[in-house]
């Protein structure tokens, strides 16, 4: 039997969000789509606001400066939404 490993690139390549959705675009290839609804400061934020995001903790985090927002990209594979207690 032959198991081949999988290569896997949690790494954030790109951010985007729409009307409904933040989407994330992962190194591998992957793109992870939550509900941007999951995420208080991100659905009370401007579009510029959401658009101005940085790569932080080596590639596998997600910062927004002007909001003090950070994801990772652990917890959106997860499928973990914001505590209530890190909405404000």
């Amino acid at each position: 039997m032959n198991i081949s490993a999988r290569i896997t690139d949690e790494r954030v390549a790109n951010v985007r969000c729409d009307a409904d959705s933040l989407v994330v675009d992962l190194m591998d290839g992957r793109t992870i789509s939550v509900p941007l609804a999951w995420y208080p400061r991100l659905v009370s934020a401007t579009p510029d606001q959401r658009a101005a995001w940085e790569i932080a903790g080596g590639g596998y985090g997600i910062h927004w400066p002007y909001i003090d927002e950070d994801l990772s990209t652990e917890g959106l594979l997860r499928g973990a939404p914001a505590s209530v207690r890190d909405a404000y």
